[in-house]
């Protein structure tokens, strides 16, 4: 049965005439008398009996009245509801992070803080997860995006930074270049034994001590003096300022990265979503700031 055509059925219904309807409806009269009928032809009765004095419902069309009015005013209280809730924001908002990604907790305080009444679910994972599958909403990642079924809102571009301590550097001194790296202990974010850095336009191999996927241990190992690494501006910029850490061959930067934040391009984002995508676009001030090592 076409919910549509039911729905204008009870509205004639409770005004009395299709030209009344017609306009409580704002829809022409030819269409709404052409969608009765559509409705009495696929049901096989006359549910209403038309004359100069207006339209009044025939004994197969009461019955179908008393059920479809209450069937249309339980969905317009869910449909105002949902509408509600969505202007009000209140809801769930399923969010993928990946780990040691310190400043996005503040985002999603300030966020909250904004809307209080959004309850926030966080699951880290340097995992690339299925959205669909997962059942997560927005899925921050870093890196270049190919997902096809995918809408990306690229946030923010930046560079890790290499960097070791200055007690590290008294004892061995400053690398002139990037082959006198050799003779430095290197720790290096990696899934596997081994990892590479492209230092400007040269591919160094370093014969890590240390490899691991924690960025925040390998920045507690740098700040100890222990090794030379490669840090996401937000960790590495604090300790550069406070003079823990020194940045290494600024003239041989790393590669750019990328912040996107990522969900599925066939679901219809809800206003929690857009206004979370927004939030965090207008945030991104701040996280350029915390990853600044100039200040």
């Amino acid at each position: 049965m076409d919910f549509n055509a039911v729905r204008m059925f009870v509205s004639v219904a409770q005004t009395g005439s299709l030209s009344a309807a017609a306009e409580r409806l704002d829809i022409p009269l030819p269409t709404l008398s052409r969608r009765i009928r559509e409705l009495e032809q696929q049901l096989k009765v006359q549910l209403l009996e038309r004359s100069v004095r207006g339209t009044k419902l025939t004994d197969s069309g009461m019955r179908l009245y008393e059920h479809a009015s209450r069937g249309i005013e339980a969905l317009v209280e869910g449909e105002q509801a949902v509408i509600s809730d969505q202007a009000l924001l209140k809801g769930r908002l399923r969010l993928s992070l990946p780990p040691s990604f310190d400043p996005w907790w503040d985002v999603l305080s300030a966020f909250q803080r904004r809307y209080p009444q959004v309850q926030v679910s966080v699951h880290t994972t340097e995992r690339r997860i299925d959205l669909i599958e997962d059942g997560v909403d927005v899925a921050l990642r870093v890196g270049m995006i190919t997902h096809e079924t995918m809408v990306a809102r690229r946030l923010l571009t930046y560079r890790h930074l290499l960097v070791a301590s200055p007690t590290l550097i008294e004892r061995l001194g400053v690398p002139a270049d990037v082959e006198a790296l050799h003779g430095f202990p290197c720790g290096v974010w990696s899934r596997g034994s081994h990892g590479t850095w492209q230092l400007g336009d040269v591919l160094f191999k370093p014969e890590a001590m240390l490899s691991t996927n924690d960025y925040a241990h390998l920045r507690s190992r740098a700040l100890s003096g222990d090794l030379v690494t490669e840090l996401p501006p937000f960790l590495a910029a604090p300790a550069i300022r406070e003079g823990t850490l020194m940045a290494l061959l600024p003239n041989h930067p790393l590669p750019e990265q990328q912040i996107n934040l990522l969900y599925p391009s066939h679901r219809h984002p809800s206003a929690i979503v857009r206004a979370y995508l927004d939030f965090a676009q207008g945030y991104m001030g701040y996280l350029a700031q915390v990853s600044s090592a100039n200040q």
